[in-house]
């Protein structure tokens, strides 16, 4: 039981740790990496968080980063910009639509931050008056940890600037609400500093007597502790008593139960034979499918085939015709489509050669090649690192080239084309070529890539280009596919593997 009950509260644990480290931001998290390694970098990603919380209207969780942010200045004896930090905090919770409670709890963290920096700089009066300012705020927002954490920060002054008996009067009204809230660490972190005072001043009796409540507290504080413990245990005990009278008061139920089962398993076993005969006839149907898909596919090997001859046939016959004719044209162009296409279909199983690559240079030769086909003052942009890539130059060039004509075509005046590589993996990288043309509508894009999906004049296209591009990528182990996330326009993605 009580093995059960440790797994199911670390499950809640681990839960609530991971939902609360899902609701950073994404600089904050960043900046609590840093933290420890590069005060300077954790403390810029600070301010961005402060900044990036307020936009989203999270102004708490923004001004905690905020003073984080101050406090990370200060460490370094950066007054000055820890001071700038806190006025524009101050500034932007003065501006914010909260309520005068909720910003009372905000204004007590800058007001507490300036004063452990006059704390830090040695100037009592200036510390003293921003303590005065944060019995406002915590009244006025009348938060009891708030008004506990007061306490602390009181007693901690009266003692770094020597007025122990006020610190003395502190700590014991602090010690004991403390105490009795069960937050223990501030207690003892304080009582550490008032023995730590002692020694600083050579005051070997303030050192004895701290150190004796010291251990009369923490004596207090076991028994606490463990009386806690003992009820906690006791509480066990009464609920495990429960549980076995629950468990005897069931055990016929449960013996109803088995014979239930026994039922079922039996019923189980018949429901089984007559399933075993059922699969065996849709083992035999399907053996009899599978040679039906079989000779399908043959037959598609066969027609793409029988298609591919006769387009080889024909396009001797057409070139002796006047190829400028529109009609011959386009036969001669729909000819040499079916012929790439049959090709790559046929041998798709077959390994591309793959060549290094520089990829800048090729990338901006392939857009020059269409600077004469756009429109007036079309911007042609090339994103591509100076790195190298291993690739099927041919395959890859013929669909960049296909899809900057498309582009070229459909780009308005003014309007914008780009052409990006991008690294995804160790053995995966993107070409991403975008404009700002219309966008294809949703229900298109799939259909782009059907060769023969509709009837239409050979004069105007025959549909087979962005068809041959996706089969040379599938040829190649990748994939060309529309990004339904791009809104500006049309942005086909060309995922390609190492």
């Amino acid at each position: 039981m009580m093995k059960r009950s440790y797994v199911f509260i670390m499950a809640i644990l681990t839960c609530s740790i991971i939902a609360f480290a899902q609701d950073k931001s994404e600089y904050h998290q960043r900046a609590l990496e840093e933290e420890g390694t590069n005060v300077t970098a954790a403390r810029s990603s600070y301010i961005k968080a402060f900044r990036d919380y307020v936009s989203k209207g999270q102004l708490k969780s923004g001004v905690e980063c905020g003073v984080k942010a101050a406090s990370l200045y200060y460490k370094e004896n950066a007054f000055k910009e820890a001071f700038e930090l806190l006025r524009d905090i101050d500034a932007t919770i003065s501006n914010a639509s909260a309520n005068e409670q909720a910003k009372a709890g905000m204004r007590y963290l800058t007001s507490k931050e300036r004063m452990q920096m006059y704390v830090r700089m040695r100037r009592s009066a200036s510390a003293m008056d921003h303590i005065k300012n944060m019995e406002v705020y915590a009244a006025r927002a009348n938060d009891e940890s708030l008004k506990n954490d007061l306490l602390y920060n009181k007693t901690i002054y009266y003692y770094t600037f020597g007025q122990n008996e006020l610190g003395d009067a502190m700590f014991t009204q602090m010690s004991k609400k403390l105490t009795a809230q069960k937050e223990y660490d501030k207690v003892d972190e304080a009582y550490k500093m008032l023995i730590a005072n002692g020694r600083r001043s050579n005051s070997a009796s303030l050192v004895a007597e701290s150190y004796r409540s010291y251990m009369v507290w923490k004596d207090s504080v076991s028994a606490l502790k463990t009386a806690e413990e003992i009820d906690s245990l006791k509480q066990q005990i009464a609920d495990n008593e429960t549980s076995i009278a629950d468990k005897d008061s069931t055990l016929s139920l449960r013996m109803g139960f088995i014979i239930a089962l026994i039922v079922v398993v039996v019923a189980l076993v018949i429901a089984l034979a007559v399933g075993g005969i059922t699969l065996m006839r849709f083992i035999l149907l399907t053996r009899k499918q599978k040679k039906t898909i079989k000779l399908a596919n043959e037959n598609n090997a066969l027609k793409a085939k029988f298609i591919s001859n006769i387009s080889a046939q024909l396009e001797p016959t057409l070139r002796k015709i006047d190829g400028q004719q529109p009609e011959i044209k386009a036969l001669l162009e729909f000819s040499s489509h079916i012929q790439t296409l049959s090709d790559i279909e046929n041998s798709m199983d077959e390994e591309v050669e793959l060549e290094e690559t520089a990829l800048t240079q090729y990338c901006e030769a392939l857009m020059d090649e269409i600077r004469d086909k756009v429109r007036k003052d079309v911007e042609l942009t090339v994103n591509v690192p100076k790195m190298f890539a291993n690739i099927n130059r041919a395959y890859v060039s013929h669909i960049i080239f296909h899809l900057l004509s498309n582009a070229a075509e459909h780009t308005p005046e003014g309007g914008h084309i780009t052409l990006e590589f991008k690294k995804r993996s160790v053995h995966k990288f993107q070409f991403l070529l975008s404009n700002t043309g219309e966008s294809i509508p949703e229900e298109q894009r799939d259909e782009l890539f059907k060769p023969f999906r509709e009837v239409r004049d050979l004069t105007t296209g025959d549909g087979l280009g962005l068809p041959i591009c996706k089969q040379m990528a599938l040829k190649m182990k990748g994939d060309l596919e529309i990004d339904p996330q791009f809104t500006k326009g049309t942005r086909f993605v060309l995922d390609l593997f190492a």
